[in-house]
């Protein structure tokens, strides 16, 4: 359960704020800016903890599971799997595992979030068969331009690793 609480509230009473929050969160509503959420550390090291624990067990239990089982339990939350070509199904439960786990060890999911859109969108490109064939040609023309120069050095860079 979240608690709200105004800014002012905050300000004026912040010991009792502290004592709410140690019941629970607490939405910190401002006038200017979004709301903050006020929540005890070790609760959110517990969640973190969590989060990490079940992406570990997520990973393994996906990796282990032979590919179509795999795939067909990410099939009901992502439906769209179902378009893409059975190498790729195999390689998005993969992607999913690695970046769910990514996600849960550092704290940022958005990791998580740029797999499955990145995957989405192939997956769209696969359910159009004349953009599936657009984008699977050559691109016409010569536009090999030869290997990569090495960077040009300026003298600041120079200057600060010596």
């Amino acid at each position: 359960m979240v608690t709200e609480v105004q800014w002012s509230e905050l300000q004026r009473d912040p010991k009792q704020v502290a004592r709410l929050a140690d019941e629970g969160a607490v939405r910190v509503r401002r006038r200017d800016g979004a709301p903050l959420l006020l929540i005890r550390e070790d609760r959110v090291e517990a969640t973190s903890e969590g989060s990490v624990t079940a992406a570990r067990a997520l990973r393994n239990v996906l990796m282990h599971l032979p590919r179509e089982a795999a795939v067909a339990a990410l099939l009901d939350e992502f439906p769209w799997v179902d378009v893409l070509p059975e190498a790729s199904q195999a390689l998005f439960v993969k992607d999913f595992a690695r970046a769910f786990q990514a996600s849960a060890e550092l704290g940022e999911w958005s990791v998580l979030a740029q797999t499955v859109r990145e995957w989405r969108s192939t997956a769209a490109i696969a359910a159009d068969p004349v953009l599936a064939e657009e984008l699977s040609r050559p691109i016409g023309g010569d536009f090999d331009f030869g290997p990569v120069p090495e960077p040009v050095r300026e003298a600041a860079d120079d200057r600060e690793e010596g």
